[in-house]
């Protein structure tokens, strides 16, 4: 992500978990209204979301932006798939690295930029097996394991 002052609104850190993080992307998204207003309250889940390019142009797929109360009739659908606004080259680029090399798209997080809009921090991901996901929780509990022993003897 560019730097500057930014918000972080929603973390998928099941993707940091189940995928290998290989690029970033930033993208622009188009929402309604009370999708905007209900996303700046934080009412916003990426678990289980994906990103996928049909015709030409990216969507975020089965993102929850949770229905905005007071919108009343006007509200929103809350799981629509919702276009995601890249350059062309950046689209193709994209669609040559999934469709050669086996790796999916996966939002990692949604930011409001120090512009005031919402963003969607996209990530070109590589399925993690099941042996790495548990080397990875070994891991951890090891690291926890040993600052449990330093701060036992300071």
């Amino acid at each position: 992500m560019k730097s500057g002052r930014i918000r972080v609104i929603a973390k998928n850190k099941k993707a940091y978990f189940n995928y290998e993080i290989l690029e970033r992307f930033e993208a622009g998204i188009a929402l309604l209204g009370s999708e905007v207003k209900s996303i700046r309250e934080g009412r916003v889940s990426l678990k289980e979301s994906y990103a996928e390019i049909r015709a030409g142009e990216v969507f975020l797929v089965s993102c929850h932006i949770s229905p905005y109360p007071p919108a009343n009739r006007l509200n929103h659908e809350p799981l629509r798939d919702r276009k995601l606004l890249l350059h062309r080259r950046e689209i193709k680029r994209l669609l040559g690295k999934i469709k050669e090399k086996g790796l999916t798209l996966v939002p990692t997080q949604i930011v409001i930029s120090d512009k005031n809009k919402v963003k969607v921090e996209l990530s070109l991901a590589r399925g993690k097996k099941t042996h790495q996901k548990r080397e990875v929780i070994r891991e951890r509990d090891r690291d926890r394991e040993m600052q449990a022993e330093l701060k036992r003897f300071r």
